[in-house]
């Protein structure tokens, strides 16, 4: 599976069909000297190019709209422009992106435009009540949005163990918490405002919960729980919540009957890839599904050196993801 982009290094896709092409919103990894640690400072992303496409079976060219939004542009913004998302509403676009304000601490933004390619103008604060990392938005069959967003370690998940509201410092670096029957730290969700730029009403965790025993999963469940890179797509009236597990690597998923779930593991779509880190996105595009991931192929295994690739994925009759095609039975 070659990528789909190779003249820049790109990560954590987040595909959208817009005017009846594929979009996608990556992070654009660039070269540094930064040496790998677990707040992944390595990682010193600076700015958001836009990428589309017209066809993936056949694969069509794939079109660099070039730079859409940049650090210098965003007010609030210290560093590290890290895995954006894009959704539509009401006639504008919507560029969601997370960053390190002035204090360090990251926040998520919210940049607006006219067309899915940009350019993107950003509002000049954070959203309020936003913190940590990999927004996620999700336009509900009713018009209603919800952005998913949370991540472990150097996302700063784990410092908001207080509240919503209370960053504890004390919780910073790569500490979560652990030990027998303690339940893993869920990602969030918060209803979007109809402007698409503030969230309308508070700041939920997701619950996932184990199928065995219908309880959420533990913290030290290394291979189902929640640490990084939350989606959310729609399929069949069911609400499929999907995840990276962090430091084992596996792309996971949960399906549930609410936006705000709780969500049932369901299963992974995506065993471990070159490279530390796994991000993606599930999109529908002319009748099939696709998955968007990354990984560091290209770079020959040099971890913030990513880029992005694409596979399809299918569904059994019981509404699991699976990799290849069920066959049909009589």
């Amino acid at each position: 599976m070659a990528p789909l982009i190779t003249n820049i290094y790109t990560a954590d896709p987040s595909a959208h069909v817009f005017e009846g092409k594929i979009y996608i919103y990556p992070s654009h990894d660039r070269e540094t000297d930064i040496q790998f640690n677990d707040n992944g400072d390595q990682y010193d992303m600076a700015d958001y190019h836009v990428f589309s496409t017209e066809s993936l079976d056949p694969p069509a060219p794939v079109v660099d709209h070039g730079v859409v939004l940049k650090t210098e542009d965003i007010p609030w913004v210290s560093k590290q422009l890290w895995a954006p998302d894009a959704a539509y509403k009401h006639g504008k676009y919507y560029l969601y992106f997370p960053a390190r304000d002035k204090q360090g601490i990251f926040r998520i933004g919210v940049a607006v435009g006219d067309r899915p390619q940009g350019p993107f103008v950003p509002d000049p604060e954070p959203i309020r009540g936003s913190y940590s990392i990999d927004p996620a938005t999700f336009v509900d069959d009713d018009g209603s949005a919800y952005m998913y967003f949370g991540g472990l370690w150097g996302g700063q998940l784990q410092c908001y163990q207080r509240g919503n509201d209370v960053f504890d410092a004390a919780w910073q670096g790569p500490k979560e918490p652990s030990g027998e029957g303690v339940a893993a730290l869920g990602p969030r969700v918060a209803k979007m405002a109809d402007d698409m730029r503030q969230f309308d009403g508070e700041v939920r965790e997701v619950v996932i919960l184990a199928p065995e025993t219908g309880k959420p999963i533990l913290a030290d469940d290394h291979d189902r729980r929640f640490f990084e890179a939350a989606w959310m797509h729609k399929y069949r009236g069911k609400y499929y919540f999907s995840y990276s597990t962090g430091d084992t690597h596996y792309l996971c998923y949960a399906i549930g009957d609410s936006p705000y779930g709780p969500f049932t593991y369901g299963g992974r779509m995506l065993e471990p890839v070159l490279g530390w880190t796994t991000h993606h996105s599930v999109v529908e595009f002319q009748g099939r599904w696709w998955l968007f991931h990354h990984d560091c192929e290209l770079s020959k295994g040099v971890d913030h050196l990513r880029s992005v690739k694409v596979k399809e994925i299918f569904y059994d009759a019981d509404g699991k993801i699976v990799s290849e095609k069920p066959q049909r039975t009589s």
